[in-house]
């Protein structure tokens, strides 16, 4: 807050001086950028009021424009309110608050002025509040609620003003659930359903009373808006969410049926379905299907979490698992000497730096963990492998800093992996089985048995997620590996869980994987650290940002 502080001290200073040689543009800028830095600062809305009466026309400073500035739309949006068209500051102020939904843009006194409630026509005010509840999470953070809770305190206001405006109503409902207030949104939604009757009022109490953890009143209302419209699939999603949620599986599991015999490639219905029969038997097969439906469904009608939501927390599933170091193998080759004028022995600095901007030990999936690292083709694949054999130094950040002192072994087994995930990004004009980048992969995976093994295993397993042509090859070699790693505790642990997350694995393997687990969780080898628990376990969920 005082960095911040002194930043719009900074921009103040220096529009109070641009405002005086009257470079009403220059003062502008200046203002935009304070207001950014500290949105309510009281200084920064006397200059601006200041700007606004010298100006022939402030709001022409303030454009809105495509990516505009933060800190121009909500100044545009001040002197909106202040020329009388409060609704139209409003709507600029909810779009920075869905921007920034931390940020402090409603804390001034207009938008806390009690008479602006009663200004305002009410299915406008309904709409804005609809477009805020779209942008800031559901629920909203609790970090920004305060920040928020200017709009709440508007439209309990509206309320009291339009008591039977059932839209409103409802979008009051639908923003004070998303702000933790469930006693509110159930009171606001039964009071807008009972004017209404409808199916958006119906979800609109369906939603509310499923915050309050009043799950069958949830479900009464939700089966009331399919009744409106049983065309919805987006409900039967709705509802079997919530029945899951109240350990219902079966019956969740048959709304989901009933919802993909009408469309079976109705994307809300898949996903949940795909989340909701992996959460009831454990397999794997379900994740791989609804990998390949985003892959052929890339234009989703919004974006789905369900893939993320079952990696979670599993290891190589979603994150490189914690272990002690461990030296690399003295059997395995030594990769191939560095292209020309990079220092012997060892990659560029490009390839350092771009190496510490993508390498993370948590992903949301493996094929997220693809994609994100695309930027890894522009690193030359023979720094690639250096990387790969001699892990850089923690990077300069957060990040960096919080491996080193806690994991440290944890990073360079990152950096592998990574480096290997670069690999599948490099002439990927050629087939997979004659590829150059299975070529690398293949030779480093069965080189020796250490962590580049499982680095480069987990990089082939990731491939076998996105090319469904290459799952029965994978599958074969990392059955093999394995049964090759069996007698190494720690990495027989490793491996016996990169084969859980492989597609297309043989039942008798992934026992086998399963029992080695198993049995050296059981013994508690020394070379398996606790995976939920203890410092790893803290350091985990702060990467997370659990």
């Amino acid at each position: 807050m005082d960095d911040a502080r002194r930043s719009a001290d900074s921009d103040l200073e220096q529009a109070r001086a641009a405002l005086e040689r009257g470079e009403m543009h220059h003062a502008a800028g200046y203002l935009a950028g304070a207001i950014a830095h500290a949105p309510t600062l009281p200084e920064t809305h006397e200059l601006l009021r200041h700007l606004a009466d010298r100006a022939d026309d402030a709001l022409e400073l303030f454009p809105i424009e495509q990516h505009a500035f933060v800190g121009t739309v909500v100044a545009r949006a001040h002197l909106l309110a202040a020329a009388g068209h409060p609704e139209d500051g409003l709507s600029l102020l909810v779009a920075a608050s869905g921007h920034t939904p931390g940020a402090d843009w409603a804390g001034v006194p207009w938008v806390s002025d009690p008479d602006l409630a009663e200004r305002l026509e009410p299915g406008l005010l309904a709409r804005t509040v609809m477009q805020l509840c779209t942008a800031i999470g559901d629920p909203a953070p609790e970090s920004s609620r305060p920040a928020l809770q200017p709009y709440l305190t508007l439209v309990s206001r509206a309320i009291e003003a339009n008591p039977e405006h059932a839209m409103l109503l409802g979008a009051g409902s639908a923003l004070a659930r998303r702000l933790g207030e469930a006693t509110q949104a159930v009171e606001w939604a039964l009071r807008g359903a009972r004017l209404r009757p409808a199916k958006l009022s119906e979800i609109w109490l369906g939603y509310a009373y499923r915050s309050a953890g009043r799950i069958p009143e949830s479900l009464a209302a939700l089966r009331r808006a399919v009744m409106y419209d049983p065309s919805d699939l987006s409900l039967y999603a709705d509802i079997a969410g919530t029945l899951a949620d109240a350990d219902r599986l079966d019956d969740a599991l048959s709304w989901i049926n009933r919802a993909l015999s009408i469309d079976p490639t109705f994307d809300c219905a898949v996903h949940t379905g795909h989340r909701l029969r992996y959460r009831a038997d454990g397999d794997l097969a379900h994740l791989i299907r609804l990998a390949d439906f985003q892959r052929d469904h890339p234009d989703d009608s919004h974006e789905h979490t369900d893939l993320a939501e079952c990696c979670a927390d599993q290891p190589w599933l979603s994150r490189v698992p914690s272990a002690p170091g461990m030296p690399a193998d003295p059997t395995r080759a030594p990769y191939p000497a560095p292209g020309p004028g990079a220092p012997p022995g060892y990659p560029s600095i490009d390839a350092v730096e771009r190496l510490h901007r993508v390498a993370h030990p948590l992903w949301p999936s493996p094929p997220a963990a693809y994609d994100a690292a695309l930027g890894l083709m522009l690193v030359d694949p023979d720094d690639l492998l250096a990387l790969i054999a001699l892990p850089p130094v923690t990077p300069s950040t957060e990040l960096g800093r919080a491996l080193a002192a806690h994991d440290p072994a944890l990073w360079d087994r990152c950096a592998q992996v990574w480096a290997c995930l670069g690999l599948l990004h490099h002439g990927t004009d050629e087939p997979w089985a004659e590829s150059a980048r299975r070529r690398h992969l293949v030779a480093l995976a069965t080189g020796g048995l250490d962590t580049i093994t499982e680095a480069a295993l987990f990089a082939l397993i990731t491939y076998a997620w996105v090319d469904p042509s290459a799952r029965e090859d994978v599958a074969t070699l990392v059955t093999a590996r394995l049964e090759d790693a069996a007698d190494t505790p720690g990495l027989a642990w490793s491996v016996a869980h990169l084969l859980l997350a492989t597609p297309d694995v043989p039942a008798a393997a992934r026992s086998r994987a399963t029992e080695l687990v198993q049995a050296e969780e059981e013994h508690a080898v020394s070379l398996i650290p606790q995976q939920r628990t203890g410092r790893t376990g803290r350091l985990r969920r702060w990467l997370s940002g659990h």
